[in-house]
């Protein structure tokens, strides 16, 4: 973890950390670890998956809502820390003693912290950087959560093959003392979210913060008056995610199956959305920052996704060249499209709306996750593919409405950013 601890921002620490106790088990999938340590098949160990992701359809907009209306950004933040720290000892200790059910509990109660605290982050990205750095620092925060995911994926077989050659034998002890060790990441995100705590409370004091506020609170019945362009901000979410995580989750065989890739080979082009994503999101961020024109950016990676899943699709050319299109896309649309919700809601209802945004991708990802497996079972890659391409049509349909609809309202979402610059003074001025 030294490797870490020279960021200059907590913020990104704290994601990074974040993203690796919350990946803490999914490198294993392929591994034999769960099946003769726990005893596990494999859709026994995809339940562990299931405690946590679906719970989130509901809780992430539940826990924006807190964050707005109860907790604050800043004890927010810890309480969900607490969850997560709390969740995974509860699921080491499952395995220590052998017990699944309370892996599954501690799965349940990870969960209950993990996507809440990805909206906590989004929200603190925004109270500090609207009007700066904002593409860039969501860009920064998906490179250093992909820093954890990458990091997690090398070290932990690593990890619990130092155990077992300690221990002197394989087992569900070996097992639960490995994932200990992982928990102790989610103790340093604990620490990350005390320390920006103290941080956004001194900035408060020093910079006023107190009188920019409107001092208006969120209600449940505002959600219905979210206005249209958040909506599809929304929907394309949804539409775009769906054709990214599933695919990736069944690409390996994809690979093997359509190109006659071996293994390792089909592994390493898969992975390279995410390899990727880590270098190119605060380049990109960057981009989109020092041009403005968010809903043009979001287009492109729509465009160029739709682009790599046809030739994935359609044609026998080295996939190489369709997942580096992917990759650039994931993380383009990823730094121009969340930023575009702090410009269409108020300040005292980010929380909500990011909870609400988290709360959709979740759903629509359980949904399309189970309908994928069905279409691979029952048609094959190739119709998976063309709906994959369905799927990434809506996006796009979805962001064609946005534009009009933007353009229509004053163009707020798709302004240069000299324009947002100069907008964003002349609201400063009249504050004061």
């Amino acid at each position: 973890m030294k490797a870490f601890t020279v960021a200059a921002d907590p913020r990104a620490l704290h994601s990074v950390t974040r993203s690796i106790c919350a990946t803490g088990s999914s490198s294993w999938s392929s591994c034999a670890f769960w099946d003769s340590d726990m005893r596990l098949n494999t859709s026994g160990f995809m339940q562990l998956y299931a405690w946590y992701s679906w719970p989130n359809v509901f809780l992430c907009f539940v826990g924006g809502f807190l964050l707005d209306r109860v907790f604050g950004i800043r004890l927010g933040t810890i309480i969900f820390s607490l969850f997560v720290c709390g969740g995974q000892v509860i699921f080491a200790l499952g395995a220590l003693v052998d017990r699944v059910w309370l892996m599954e509990l501690g799965r349940f109660v990870f969960g209950i912290g993990g996507e809440s605290l990805a909206v906590a982050q989004n929200t603190y990205a925004v109270n500090w950087f609207k009007g700066k750095e904002l593409n860039l620092v969501f860009g920064l925060q998906l490179s250093m959560a992909r820093v954890g995911s990458t990091v997690n994926m090398n070290i932990m077989g690593w990890v619990y093959k130092q155990v077992k050659t300690t221990l002197g034998h394989a087992g569900p002890t070996t097992l639960g003392t490995a994932l200990m060790i992982a928990a102790s990441t989610c103790l340093l995100s604990l620490l990350c979210a005390l320390v920006l705590a103290f941080l956004d409370k001194r900035a408060e004091k020093i910079l006023d913060k107190e009188q920019g506020k409107s001092g208006e609170v969120i209600k449940l019945r505002d959600v219905k008056d979210f206005p249209v362009q958040l909506w599809l901000i929304f929907f394309i979410c949804v539409g775009y995610y769906v054709a990214i995580f599933p695919f990736i989750g069944l690409g390996q065989v994809f690979f093997i199956e359509k190109f006659n890739f071996t293994p390792t080979q089909a592994s390493a082009v898969n992975s390279i959305v995410y390899i990727l994503s880590a270098p190119a999101s605060p380049v990109l961020g960057l981009l989109v920052d020092k041009t403005g024109k968010n809903i043009t950016w979001v287009l492109c990676a729509v465009v160029t996704t739709l682009l790599a899943h046809m030739m994935l699709a359609f044609t026998f050319w080295n996939p190489w060249i369709a997942m580096v299109i992917l990759g650039m896309s994931y993380s383009l649309l990823a730094c121009a499209l969340w930023p575009m919700v702090a410009f269409v809601v108020p300040e005292h209802q980010l929380g909500t709306a990011y909870g609400f945004m988290q709360s959709i991708q979740n759903l629509g990802l359980a949904l399309i996750s189970m309908a994928a497996g069905v279409i691979v079972d029952r048609r094959g890659y190739l119709f998976l593919e063309v709906f994959f391409c369905f799927c990434v049509c809506v996006a796009l349909v979805a962001v064609v409405m946005l534009y009009f609809v933007d353009f229509l309202r004053g163009g707020e979402l798709n302004i240069s950013a000299s324009s947002r610059a100069k907008q964003q003074k002349a609201t400063s001025v009249e504050s004061e």
